[in-house]
Parts: structure tokens; C-alpha cells; sequence
């Protein structure tokens, strides 16, 4: 079973999102911050991660550049899930290695679709 971690401060959004992977069979590890990203990261090597942008302490951006230039984490899939949508925002998210970028409210079709292309290309 494949372990996703996502990363959300807004609770509705967090139990949205985690019930859609749950339900689509992948084991779900969640943290509301950028510090406890990195406790679950390191504790867990999670198979993909969703980030949101807009978090407490560092932003989604700085944790994905983080996870991009350390040799341990840089091969774990990132995926932005913001409602922060703009083409610069996409951009943005594509430049610091994001491999997709999904906009809120999540799509639960459009999520499965995602993370599959990505598990399968590991």
C-alpha cells in the first residue's frame, strides 16, 4: 500500500482529501505544518507528498525546495493542492520540481489520476 502525506493546515480540507485517499486504498500520514512535515518526512519516507502552499512556519514552496535538493527526499513525488491557482502560482510550483499542481476544492477523480501516473513512475 502506497503512503501518501499530506500536508494541510485547514482541517475540512485535510479530512476532505485524506477520506478521498483512504477511500482509493492509499495509507494517509498528515501534518498541519511545515515543521511537522519534516518530523513525518523523516520518520516515514512517504511514497508522494501533498502540499499545500500557504502553511504555518515555512511556505509550501520553501519545503518543496527543501525536499528537491536533499538527496534522501528528492525522489519522493511533491504535489501542490492550493487555492492558490494563478498560471505564475503553476509555474512557481513547476520550477521547484513539483510533478502536478491541484487546485481547491480537490477533485477526488482528478486526485486518484494523479497519484497514480506518479506511483506507477517510481
Amino acid at each position: 500500500m502506497s503512503t501518501v502525506l499530506v500536508v494541510e493546515d485547514g482541517l475540512t480540507d485535510m479530512e476532505i482529501i485524506s477520506r478521498y485517499l483512504q477511500q482509493a486504498g492509499y495509507s494517509v500520514i498528515s501534518a498541519t505544518s511545515s515543521d511537522e512535515a519534516q518530523e513525518k518526512i523523516d520518520k516515514n519516507k512517504p511514497d508522494v507528498i501533498l502540499l499545500d502552499v500557504i502553511l504555518p512556519g515555512k511556505s509550501g514552496y520553501e519545503i518543496c525546495r527543501e525536499l528537491q535538493n536533499n538527496p534522501s527526499t528528492s525522489q519522493i513525488p511533491v504535489v501542490f493542492c492550493s487555492t492558490k491557482n494563478t498560471d505564475v502560482d503553476k509555474m512557481w510550483g513547476n520550477m521547484l520540481g513539483a510533478k502536478a499542481y491541484l487546485s481547491k476544492p480537490v477533485q477526488k477523480e482528478e486526485l486518484e489520476e494523479t497519484l497514480k501516473k506518479l506511483i506507477n513512475n517510481k
